[in-house]
């Protein structure tokens, strides 16, 4: 039996460590553990990464979310719209500032928000739209970003899984009024532990960001706002300046594991495979299908070494703490259906043949024995 996890950093960092431990070394002789050189360099490097003008950072991508609600200044009776499928700080960030997440259901082939079903949404109290790129995919942002300026609203894009993916042509997180990315451990750039970063064309609400991620303050003492004590740590930076480096080169080849499932699994009855929007460019931040029996397939593969994830079990209209919205199960059956077929298998750009080969084998056989 082989062993395939959902994601190897033993793989990711084997070659990159001592390039980390150097940079790590400088931010250890300087002691600026804080919004340190490295803080800035690497802002401006994710800056030009992604062609944007500004490049806050911050303490994690939740944060992100939340600077990005406060610097627009959404609060209290004001309606968000974003979608139920995502994880969970998308809509809990929209509560947490004290607004109500109003959800639209998404489409069924790409997993994202439909914009169909924005326009429906849209009230006298709704402020912003809140996209999630889903899975490494854009959402359709023509079409989202019409719908903002017919209805005067602001974009805010949740980008957590989705750095360098692409939409028309333009980088995902930089398309809405600010964009927001994660670095969690297990994104396609991840740190040592938590970091975050927003994004905007707009320098007003960049030197708003820069404020609210330090409990609003500027100059020291003096607080124009309530903001959070969300600094990026430097030696997350550090790590990320070295990792940044093959983050093309890592997103390419996860490009090319997923076209190599597409070829492989495309005969399999019992699955279907990710479909990407004709104007996307993806990043895989996640390979996922849908597929019958998934939760016998699930087991399946993972008794037999295959790592794989169901991303996400339950829908966040149907989430106990948000129960107060009075939603019912049917209420988004996209979505609803979505949680019950989705299934993810690894595609981290380390992999080889021989591992995809026997991931694919694995699902060949499990549909043959029925």
């Amino acid at each position: 039996m082989m062993n395939v996890p959902l994601l190897d950093l033993n793989a990711q960092y084997e070659n990159i460590l001592a390039e980390i431990k150097t940079e790590m070394e400088k931010v250890f002789t300087t002691h600026a553990y804080k919004l340190g050189p490295q803080v800035t360099e690497f802002e401006k490097t994710v800056s030009d990464f992604c062609q944007v003008k500004h490049a806050v950072g911050c303490a994690s991508g939740t944060d992100a979310l939340v600077l990005a609600l406060l610097a627009l200044g959404i609060g209290d009776n004001d309606e968000v719209i974003t979608s139920p499928f995502t994880f969970f700080a998308t809509a809990g960030t929209i509560h947490r500032v004290g607004a109500k997440p109003v959800f639209a259901d998404i489409r069924p082939d790409t997993f994202n928000l439909d914009p169909e079903k924005i326009e429906k949404a849209i009230t006298s109290k709704t402020k912003a739209i809140m996209p999630v790129h889903l899975f490494g995919q854009p959402a359709d942002m023509n079409s989202i970003k019409s719908i903002a300026r017919k209805y005067d609203l602001k974009i805010i894009e949740d980008n957590a899984q989705g750095i360098g993916a692409k939409f028309a042509g333009k980088t995902a997180g930089t398309i809405g009024d600010i964009g927001t990315l994660s670095f969690f451990p297990s994104k396609n750039l991840g740190a040592m532990g938590d970091a975050g970063m927003c994004l905007t064309n707009s320098d007003a609400l960049a030197d708003k960001l820069l404020m609210l991620r330090v409990h609003g303050e500027n100059p020291q003492y003096y607080h124009r706002w309530v903001g959070l004590n969300s600094r990026l740590d430097t030696i997350q930076a550090a790590v990320l300046l070295v990792k940044i480096r093959y983050l093309q080169n890592w997103s390419e080849a996860r490009r090319k594991n997923a076209e190599y499932y597409n070829q492989k699994l495309a005969g399999i009855p019992q699955i279907k495979l990710p479909v990407i929007h004709p104007e996307a460019e993806s990043i895989y931040n996640q390979y996922t299908i849908r597929a019958t029996r998934r939760d016998e397939l699930k087991n399946f593969l993972q008794a037999h070494g295959v790592g794989c994830a169901v991303y996400y079990p339950l829908s966040l209209h149907l989430q106990e703490c948000f129960s107060y919205l009075g939603h019912k199960p049917g209420d988004f059956p996209n979505c609803e259906q979505a949680t019950s077929e989705v299934l993810s298998i690894p595609v981290y750009s380390e992999m080889t043949k021989i591992q995809q080969d026997y991931v694919i084998d694995q699902i060949r056989d499990f549909y043959n024995r029925e």
